[in-house]
């Protein structure tokens, strides 16, 4: 965040630049970080992308990540984002691995209560029975266990059960934690310090007022509480106003000597740098501005029922940002209020937002303690909860693709709802082993088995039902579950080890056992007889899966034994299928890059293993990580030129342009490659190379811009088209022929997913243009499309979205949709088009 500060305003260009002489506590000599990252012996982290807010921004963020990766490729970069908003795409392209930082999970929990109650307690007894009482509220309370898994909440329990037993809901656990904090928060003693200040007694009611305020201006400010964050001056004058309030002299002073103590020592408040604070943990930022809603909603009553269900939930409930101040506010007021704000959330449309008002109606409904009084309510979520366990898109969709993980994940959601609410009550364990014998989809069946044997871990009959299933069960989706389960929940029961070995040996299912073996290796990679099992698995198993399953188990933990390299490079030699042998060369590569026999190796089995595939791997593990040896660009031109394989010859000319861009020779060598290569995979893989590099390096090549013009007017596969357009677009919008080619794309491509995008680009690009609105009218109309497929995309409805998007109350807008409406020759727009007649009347 701070680098991108100085950046915008000019005090530094770059990342180095920024280490020097930035806005840092500790700076860095620019010279001398330079010439170790050189090297790269240092360790990079670039925390808090989602605190850039502007999109452009973050884009251009992205762009200088990546461009430093590239500048300097050995060093170890880390980029933090929270998930809310992030788009993984353009890193992921970057060749950057993500993880996602889960909460603790039960046994870690358990782990960090011993040891803090290690560390803390003297006395025996009084330790362990503290202790004790810490973990049955986590057990017993499912609102507290919810919140165990985050390390500050459970410091904070922990803390708060030394004198007391903890609350059983999560609003009052807030406010006992928060009290706590604001106890440290000592505003006496350093108004005391000053003799300019008349001694004043500001206590903890008081402290709660001014961060309930801060809060709600927090939540109102541009970013709204997706940014925890607020400038010094708004700070004062929220503080300021208070003190007014209880008759405070010198207020503003006052007001200044807190936000100072700020500076020195972090307390619920803290200072985060460029004049900017923020809440210590935005769980506090939350949990005071729902404080604030209700305050306003109970004691001043400012604020009505209607007001808070139209103007809090219902401006609110799409963004996933402000679900936990909805949740703590439902969890506040009384029942009767939140099953009112439940039957209005029920109420609204939320399938273009996968349903987050009925997920968010069924987070607030486990908010309240006692149903008993709301059950009328409570029963009609259940049946919306129950119809989105089948819930299904009503097109024809491609398996494994983005609407097929859309509806998984809304029947997933669905039924760990209906576990949280209802997990009590004795039909809901008979319902969910139903749904996982005969649910409509596989995805149900799934989820009903993971949450079984999660809820009932502890009832005698969960472990031998799941074993049931996978032994039994017609899905290896569900068998795959099952298997999981009982790793992870019963690893330590005596029998579960050669049960799964059994099972590895002889299941039906071929996946199953590779799995299997998976889960074996993970449980018992500390016995003695587990590697020569492995081995055995990998080598003499009658199924490439299980065996390559077997050997990047023994990679992943026994690398360091002195055979380990001559039995995989054995397995690389013999094992009678490319995919084994394939993943052998790629262990090989990454865990023995130093070995001095490793490389030598690669390239006989890059020229001479039978199958490309293999061959593929090896010449990509050699590009990228012996790119500085002399010999490999060569070697590797050589290989692009005499390789038997196309596809082959396509991946060495990709990984010269991504791995050697800044040689002299890589652009004419692509330029030479897209022009002549008689094979499309050749040149397809140069192009979309060539504009890979185009935003990193070479923006500045005039011969560029005419290479990318000949691929958009050439015959080109529609890819390689895309990606042109694509950096026309981006890199050359200042070149006076960029806009008239984009536009002759728009009207004579043949094929309709290139004109849809040079319609984009130019839309996005060209957006205040006075003509802008007249050119996009003129697609909608006029564009030729002919539907012959039900997923292809319309250049028509894409220009008429745009209008809609960027031109939402001109006249000519309605008039556009309701022509589409009526007379549009693709009943796919027509529709769309009625439909968004209907919203806008």
């Amino acid at each position: 965040m701070l680098y991108n500060r100085d950046r915008n305003s000019g005090e530094c260009k770059d990342l180095l630049e920024f280490f020097h002489k930035g806005n840092v506590i500790c700076r860095l000599n620019q010279h001398q970080l330079q010439e170790r990252l050189q090297t790269g012996k240092i360790l990079v982290m670039f925390d808090g992308l989602d605190e850039v807010f502007d999109p452009t921004q973050r884009e251009q963020l992205i762009t200088d990540i990546h461009r430093f990766t590239n500048d300097y490729p050995e060093v170890r970069v880390i980029v933090t984002s929270r998930i809310i908003g992030y788009k993984h795409q353009r890193l992921r392209d970057a060749q950057f691995r993500h993880f996602l930082l889960q909460d603790l999970d039960s046994e870690q929990i358990e782990n960090f209560i011993y040891r803090w109650h290690e560390l803390t307690f003297t006395d025996e007894a009084d330790k362990l029975r503290k202790r004790e009482r810490l973990q049955q509220s986590i057990d017993t309370s499912k609102a507290i266990a919810e919140l165990a898994g985050n390390p500050l909440l459970l410091t904070m329990m922990a803390i708060l059960n030394r004198n007391q037993e903890l609350p059983r809901d999560r609003p009052e656990l807030y406010n006992q934690a928060s009290r706590v904090l604001l106890h440290q928060w000592d505003v006496e003693r350093k108004l005391l310090e000053d003799p300019r200040v008349d001694p004043i007694t500001i206590d903890y009611k008081d402290k709660q007022g001014m961060l309930r305020q801060i809060a709600h201006f927090m939540q109102a400010a541009d970013k709204g509480l997706a940014g925890n964050l607020i400038q010094a001056d708004d700070l004062e004058k929220i503080l300021s106003d208070y003190l007014k309030t209880i008759e405070v002299s010198n207020a503003r002073k006052v007001a200044r000597l807190l936000i100072e103590q700020l500076r020195g020592r972090n307390f619920i408040l803290c200072f985060l740098g460029a004049d900017s604070y923020g809440f210590v943990h935005r769980t506090f930022l939350e949990y005071f501005c729902a404080w604030e809603f209700v305050w306003q909603f109970q004691q001043t009553q400012t604020l009505s029922i209607e007001e808070l269900k139209t103007e809090v939930f219902g401006k609110h409930w799409q963004d996933e940002s402000w679900h936990e101040v909805l949740r703590l506010i439902a969890g506040m007021i009384d029942p009767r209020f939140t099953a009112q704000v439940i039957e209005y959330l029920i109420s609204q449309d939320g399938e273009e937002e996968k349903f987050s008002n009925i997920f968010l109606a069924a987070d607030c409904l486990a908010e309240v303690r006692n149903l008993s009084g709301i059950s009328t309510t409570a029963t009609k979520l259940f049946e919306e909860l129950k119809g989105l366990t089948n819930y299904d898109l009503n097109y024809y969709y491609v398996p494994f693709g983005e609407e097929n993980k859309l509806v998984r994940n809304i029947c997933r959601q669905a039924v760990a709802a209906v576990v949280k609410i209802w997990q009590d009550h004795p039909e809901t364990l008979p319902l969910l082993k139903q749904w996982a014998y005969s649910g409509k989809n596989e995805y149900l069946r799934r989820a009903a088995v993971l949450e079984i044997a999660r809820g009932w871990k502890d009832d005698p009959n969960t472990l031998p039902w799941l074993k049931q299933q996978v032994q039994s069960h017609e899905s290896w989706f569900v068998r795959y579950a099952a298997v999981e389960e009982i790793t992870r929940l019963w690893k330590d029961e005596p029998d579960t080890l050669p049960w799964l070995k059994q099972l590895a040996q002889f299941d039906n299912s071929v996946i199953a056992r590779g799995t299997v073996v998976q889960e074996i290796a993970h449980l018992s990679n500390d016995e003695p007889d587990t590697l020569p099992w492995l081995k055995q698995r990998a080598q003499f198993d009658d199924n490439w899966l299980v065996r390559q399953a077997a050997m990047q188990e023994i990679v992943d933990g026994w690398k360091h034994e002195s055979d380990t390299l001559p039995w995989l490079k054995q397995r690389a030699q013999f094992d009678d299928n490319w995919y084994v042998r394939q993943t052998a060369v790629e262990e090989i590569a990454d865990g023995w890059k130093d070995e001095s026999d490793t490389l030598p190796w690669l390239k006989q089995w890059a020229q001479f293993d039978d199958n490309w595939l293999v061959r593929q791997t090896a010449m990509q593990e050699i590009a990228r990580c012996w790119q500085d040896e002399p010999d490999t660009l060569p070697w590797l031109k050589q290989q692009s030129q005499s390789d038997e394989s196309l596809l082959v010859r396509a991946t060495v000319v990709r990984e010269i342009a991504r791995c050697w861009q800044n040689e002299p020779d890589t652009l004419p060598l692509l330029q030479q490659w897209v022009q002549s290569d008689y094979y499309r995979v050749v040149r397809h893989k140069t192009v979309e190379e060539l504009a890979r590099a185009l935003a990193l390096s070479w923006q500045a090549h005039r011969d560029v811009f005419f290479l990318l013009k000949f691929i958009v007017l050439s015959n080109a596969h529609e890819y390689e088209q895309y990606l042109a357009v694509v950096e026309l677009a981006h890199s050359w919008k200042d070149e006076p022929d960029a806009l008239p080619l984009l536009k002759h794309v728009v009207q004579s491509d043949e094929d309709e997913n290139v004109r849809c995008t040079a319609v984009e680009e130019i839309a996005r690009g060209w957006k205040d243009e006075p003509w802008m609105l007249e050119f996009l009218r003129n697609c909608v109309l006029n564009d030729p499309f002919e539907r012959q497929a039900i997923f292809e995309e319309n250049p028509r409805k894409i220009a008429l979205e745009i209008i809609i998007e960027q031109y939402p109350n001109h006249p000519d807008t309605l008039s556009l949709l309701q022509n589409r409406a009526e007379n549009d020759s693709d009943e796919q727009l027509r529709e769309w088009a009625k439909k968004n007649l209907e919203f806008r009347i």
